[in-house]
């Protein structure tokens, strides 16, 4: 059955929607006017925007709702297909390229979320109404920054863009096996999972109104899976445009440092096993009620559940079992299907990330990891979002045109043809923080950075303002004598950036906790430097080797890099954590500096290499930091923050929390065995 679907679906859900979007936490204002960078926008984004912005081709499109895609193992996905359409809502009788979403968020959800955001009338009123109200100054001073992405595209990502298919493009979005209508168990980004992604594309390749052009979109799961098909059949894919993607997701959100990432993973799991249960109505009205899909559900309502408790609950690594000790080894096939080997893609690939974003790891990796496309076919650009606020600076005066305008160009160059400049763009587009104007290059990090170590030593800083743990200082030169650092858990990180990552964004509403790390710091030691005199900028991995000491056989470790501004606001630029019992590094997979140190260690996070310690010796630990790029303006200090809990963003893996028991953790400073970050900067600091 082919219809329309806009007027039907707003009248019915558009109140229940807006509101949702909003709660989400769904952009992100800018902090500060950029300044106007032709590089970045001009005239070609000035193209790109009439372009897919102005008159499209077609009048309109029609939906046919839950095709059925059977996959080789006799499980039927079901998808919605969305046509352009003559002005009597006809599809248009053509083959044309083809966008493939892949989404366990249901694609109704899909549908409301298109139908409302480009609702003609109804939007613009809203945005113009959101933007008009002004919360600066207030302890929701983040409000303006969490309304952004109403307007850059990041929904249409998310969802579809109609005005894309009415310019002439066929999208299908498809629930994934086991969410939404789809038969089947969750996967997760199981081997399965992935092998349906494939099978999806070849079955739309043979379909009597597509084209061989077939590309894909979507923000989030649907950007993983993007470079999971592009890595797993290369060159079957036009383009595709992953937005906030992983490609590690185990290092990324699943145990980040050896811990569990419980603040995300229990908001986002909830999430899903809820919204799979919703059942197709229309089928149970009209006599067509797919009785296998209830039965799969039955089968495993609350899929991974059982292994983050698991894994949180846990006193012993021998006692892990199934799927946690399969998540928790190295070599284990469940490890290999989180991982995407980049290096296979030959798919024209533009990604949208954050700083700020759950899988910051792995998007600034994307450029270098691209290692078979050229630089006109591979492009990156980092903003200071969070995971649901990334890209709401797009389309912004100075700023990169927005998501759905890069899109377009993308797709109309890859699989039409269209010579219109995108693959001329910058490879590298990258926000710099803290202050959020954007810096290109030919890659990330960008050209010219040297890493230089600053010290940390027990001389106070007198820099700090508010309460911490321990004032220290930051030099270039080693410490002269001991000194003890004790660092005891706290739950300050509730109101800090890691929190606010943790949540996907939704709390960066609260200003002071999003923007401002001095809360955090309550149970911090902080190490500050001297102010610098001169613009200072840092691109890439900042390393901190950390000389430490515990009282039991385990501990938690969790570290900041921060820019602290002359009126003593300290911003987050970097971030990390490291389960110390996890602590192996491989280092064939690892990133060092000119002069040998270690400044981005790649943990095995293998139950095999758990390697508590003997309370009361002294050992240094590399922290796997997240990427940066950052500028310290004159006036500006660095500042590394040092904690031993990073809760509720990440807790430590069950035999941790039983064996450190959350008890008091040491920092060194030796002057023989100094403690240090190692920061990559354009300029030597004093």
């Amino acid at each position: 059955m082919v219809r329309t679907v806009r007027r039907r679906l707003f009248r019915s859900f558009a109140v229940f929607l807006i509101p949702l979007l909003i709660a989400a936490g769904a952009g992100l204002w800018p902090t500060s006017a950029a300044t106007a960078d032709a590089a970045v926008f001009g005239a070609l984004g000035a193209k790109w925007t009439r372009t897919a912005e102005g008159p499209q081709k077609y009048p309109g499109y029609a939906v046919t709702p839950d095709v059925p895609i059977k996959m080789s193992d006799g499980t039927v996905l079901r998808g919605n297909l969305i046509r352009p359409a003559n002005q009597a809502g006809k599809p248009i009788d053509k083959k044309l390229p083809t966008i493939v979403n892949m989404t366990p968020y249901t694609k109704m959800v899909s549908a409301l979320a298109a139908e409302v955001v480009n609702y003609p009338v109804l939007m613009p009123q809203l945005i113009e109404l959101l933007n008009a109200i002004n919360l600066q100054g207030t302890v929701l001073s983040g409000y303006n920054e969490l309304v952004g992405s109403l307007r850059s595209g990041f929904a249409t990502s998310f969802s579809y863009d109609p005005k894309l298919i009415r310019s002439g493009y066929n999208m299908l979005v498809v629930d994934v096996r086991g969410t939404g209508f789809s038969q089947g168990t969750w996967q997760v980004f199981g081997e399965r999972e992935r092998k349906d992604t494939v099978e999806v594309i070849d079955w739309v390749g043979k379909q009597r109104w597509s084209t061989d052009k077939i590309g894909m979109a979507g923000a989030s799961y649907s950007a993983i899976n993007q470079l999971q098909a592009a890595s797993d059949r290369p060159g079957k894919l036009g383009a595709i445009f992953p937005v906030v993607p992983g490609a590690d997701i185990l290092r990324d959100v699943v145990a980040p440092g050896g811990g569990v990432g419980a603040g995300f993973l229990s908001m986002w799991l909830a999430l899903v096993n809820t919204s799979k249960m919703i059942p197709n109505v229309a089928s149970m009205l009209n006599g067509t009620f797919d009785w296998k899909w209830l039965g799969d559900r039955a089968k495993d309502p609350l899929t991974y559940f059982d292994v983050m408790l698991q894994a949180l609950t846990v006193q012993h690594p021998g006692q892990v079992t199934g799927e946690t000790r399969a998540l928790l080894s190295a070599d284990s096939n469940r490890r290999a299907s989180l991982h995407t080997d980049l290096s296979t893609v030959t798919t024209p690939t533009f990604a949208i990330g954050g700083w700020n974003d759950l899988f910051t790891n792995s998007e600034a990796r994307l450029l270098s990891g691209l290692s078979k496309l050229p630089d006109s076919q591979k492009k990156l650009i980092m903003d200071d979002g969070y995971h649901v606020t990334t890209g709401a600076q797009l389309g912004t005066p100075g700023n990169p045109p927005k998501m759905n305008v890069l899109a377009r160009a993308w797709y109309d160059r890859w699989l039409k043809g269209i010579d219109n400049g995108i693959d001329r763009y910058s490879p590298a587009t990258l926000a710099s923080m803290p202050r959020d104007n954007f810096v290109q290059g030919p890659s990330f990090p960008l050209p010219g950075y040297t890493h230089q170590r600053q010290y940390l030593t027990g001389k106070p800083s007198r820099s700090v303002s508010t309460p911490v743990a321990g004032d220290g200082s930051l030099s270039s030169s080693a410490p002269t004598t001991r000194a003890t650092r004790v660092v005891t858990p706290g739950l300050s990180n509730v109101c800090g950036k890691d929190g606010a990552q943790g949540a996907a964004g939704v709390t960066a509403l609260l200003d002071f906790c999003g923007r401002d790390n001095r809360f955090a710091e309550l149970s911090a030691q902080t190490f500050t430097s001297a102010p610098v005199t001169k613009t200072t900028r840092l691109s890439g991995w900042p390393g901190i080797h950390l000389n430490q000491r515990l009282q039991a056989t385990d501990g938690y470790w969790h570290a900041t890099v921060n820019i602290v501004s002359p009126d003593g606001r300290s911003q987050v630029v970097s971030m990390g954590q490291l389960m110390v019992s996890l602590r192996a590094v491989d280092r064939s997979r690892s990133q060092f500096a000119a002069n040998g140190d270690l400044v981005d260690p790649f943990l095995y996070l293998s139950i095999d290499k758990y390697q508590p310690v003997r309370p009361g010796q002294v050992i240094a630990l590399d922290i796997p930091m997240t990427p940066t790029q950052a500028a310290l303006r004159p006036g500006d200090r660095l500042r590394i923050d040092i904690y031993s809990l990073n809760a509720p963003k990440a807790l430590p893996l069950g035999p941790a929390m039983w064996n450190s028991k959350f008890g008091p953790q040491f920092i060194e400073i030796d002057p023989k065995n100094p403690s240090w970050v190692n920061v990559p900067v354009d300029r030597p600091l004093k």
